[in-house]
């Protein structure tokens, strides 16, 4: 389970109210993302996604090292400088790229790694799997129950 520290306390708990308890409990609950490769574009999946993400309710953390930010919120440099440990991780980069960045993934942590079509390889999954990542191979958009075309 995540420490209150770990969480910011703003998005799990507005009004502070119930104690430390249910502080985290609050963090535990909550539906969150980082999508690295978000975009500006909003033809491109990175920026469907975090749209989407949004839509249906979840704190999103799109993570674009050239961007300040994306939909109105804040882009994040890199995955190890999203200020939690995402429930969720959503992937719009090429393999080469992705296969650079899973030690970071690894470290940040998560539940469940999205590897959206076009992201995957046999490296990259032969590497996910070593450092012990929950891959799961979808579409995350679809995932969440919204179609990538209607955004």
């Amino acid at each position: 389970m995540e420490s209150a520290a770990s969480c910011n306390i703003l998005n799990c708990d507005p009004n502070h109210t119930g104690g430390p308890e249910r502080l985290m409990q609050n963090c535990a609950n909550m539906k969150t993302i980082a999508i690295i490769g978000a975009s500006n574009d909003r033809h491109k999946f990175g920026n469907k996604a975090v749209r989407a993400f949004l839509q249906q309710g979840y704190q999103v953390y799109p993570v674009n090292p050239k961007e300040s930010t994306i939909e109105g919120l804040i882009a994040y440099a890199s995955i190890a400088a999203v200020p939690v440990r995402p429930k969720m991780i959503s992937v719009y980069l090429p393999p080469q790229v992705l296969l650079k960045l899973l030690p970071e993934i690894a470290g940040k942590g998560c539940d469940e790694l999205w590897l959206n079509p076009g992201t995957e390889s046999d490296a990259v999954l032969a590497e996910a799997e070593r450092l012990g990542l929950n891959v799961v191979q979808a579409c995350s958009i679809v995932g969440v129950g919204l179609d990538a075309h209607t955004l």
